[in-house]
């Protein structure tokens, strides 16, 4: 595990923006007058969407994917200037959020700076073209970190944002050298102490695939040397599988609680229901009491919390990355007042020092979550498809107060029943209701 990561930000909520899609205008500056809202979520973090110009050959859509990058050290026009990124960046710091950018390290657009100034920074096919190493992306082409020329100048973008950002989000770093970001991580600590780190590891599958390839593919393990924070992706799978009626709940819980065995004491998977590559989980669960219940699973679990632009508003219409798309923000359909709720409780009542465990009631598909810090037990109790239930928990008899909704909760000889709303309750050792 990176020696300096700071746990804290296992409480930490993630809004990612799309620039383009995040607006009308899809300006830097546009972005602006949506902070305080954004703010008001509990996001600690704001994390931008790739920034820089995107390439033209190849493209995808009439836009272009943002993660064709044509452009490391520059920002997207269409966005706006330098100077209007920072002061967006300005303002985010000024409502005590940080501002973390991505990273897109692995490949370019086809017509990137780079392939005129250095053709040698890239991967080429045994026919001597530019190509992929192996994802079928045809919007753009692999570089070769065998140079190592290639470090240098990527380590100097870096610490050049690092003047302006918080953090990091590295896509698709698997494929990347872990050598290569300890030594990025180090030369940008200098310029940005506490930089936070933030590594798109891949599904399981595709790692095997790359190696089956003969093409390095770094296990989450190891990734974690220079990172602060993953994705679940590791078991991202066993999700899709759970939702498409395909696996058990029993499945999912047992690789999270794998995870808290396997993985260094001090680390942080970024959990997410949805994000830019992932349908939107409102899609994948229509009714509105389920949804609910995995809202505020996520934020029980251990690790930080991202929030996909227009989750808030159970969008279930993914917008394009190669289109202008701005998410529907529906009023009706807006929950922010339960993700501010939920981001209250897992800042103030779960410490980021704490242990977790889970276990699955598969006949009525009720996830029980408990963590402790060995000092206060926490307990979670979510009806993923919104059932009615009883169920055993870990805690002593009595009545407790639910932290989401105020109302009382009645434990009577090990066991809990659930009318089928998410269930958070806290056992510090003081007097129980009677």
């Amino acid at each position: 595990m990176a020696k300096n990561t700071d746990v804290s930000l296992r409480n930490a909520v993630i809004y990612s923006i799309y620039v383009r899609n995040h607006t009308a205008e899809g300006t830097f500056l546009s972005v602006i007058p949506d902070l305080d809202r954004i703010k008001t979520l509990g996001a600690d973090i704001i994390w931008l969407m790739p920034i820089h110009p995107i390439g033209e050959k190849n493209k995808k859509g009439s836009l272009g994917c943002p993660y064709a990058n044509k452009d490391y050290r520059t920002v997207n026009p269409a966005y706006g200037t330098m100077n209007d990124f920072c002061t967006l960046v300005d303002a985010i710091h000024a409502r005590g959020m940080k501002c973390m950018i991505d990273v897109v390290y692995n490949h370019t657009a086809p017509d990137a700076t780079l392939v005129s100034e250095h053709p040698e920074f890239y991967y080429r096919r045994p026919d001597g073209s530019f190509g992929n190493k192996t994802a079928d992306w045809t919007d753009v082409i692999d570089l070769d970190y065998h140079n190592h020329d290639l470090w240098d100048y990527q380590i100097e973008s870096l610490c050049r944002w690092a003047e302006i950002v918080d953090g990091f989000r590295c896509d698709v770093a698997s494929l990347i050298p872990v050598q290569f970001w300890q030594k990025a991580r180090e030369a940008v600590e200098k310029v940005r102490p506490g930089c936070i780190w933030l590594a798109e590891s891949v599904h399981g599958s595709f790692n095997v695939y790359n190696r089956i390839c003969g093409h390095f593919a770094a296990s989450d393990c190891e990734l974690f040397s220079a990172f602060d924070m993953e994705y679940e992706y590791d078991i991202r799978e066993i999700f899709d599988r759970y939702l498409r009626g395909k696996a058990p709940l029993s499945s999912w819980l047992d690789a999270m609680n794998l995870q808290e065995a396997i993985y260094p004491d001090n680390y942080i998977k970024m959990r997410c229901l949805e994000n830019h590559d992932q349908p939107r989980i409102a899609s994948l669960v229509p009714d509105k009491t389920s949804l609910l219940n995995f809202t505020a699973m996520l934020f029980f679990l251990k690790g930080s919390t991202l929030l996909y632009a227009g989750q808030e508003y159970q969008c279930a219409h993914v917008p394009s990355l190669f289109e202008k798309d701005v998410f529907e923000r529906r009023e009706e359909a807006d929950i922010s007042p339960f993700l501010r709720k939920l981001g209250q409780i897992k800042k103030t009542q779960l410490s980021c020092h704490d242990y977790f465990a889970a276990a699955a009631d598969d006949a009525s598909d009720i996830a029980v979550l408990t963590r402790s810090d060995g000092k206060c037990r926490k307990i979670g109790v979510f009806s993923l498809k919104g059932r009615s239930g009883t169920v055993s928990v870990d805690l002593p008899d009595g009545t407790y107060e639910n932290c989401i909704t105020g109302e009382p909760v009645s434990v009577q000889n090990g066991l809990l029943s659930t009318v089928g709303r998410p269930i958070i309750l806290i056992d510090n050792g003081k007097k129980r209701l009677l």
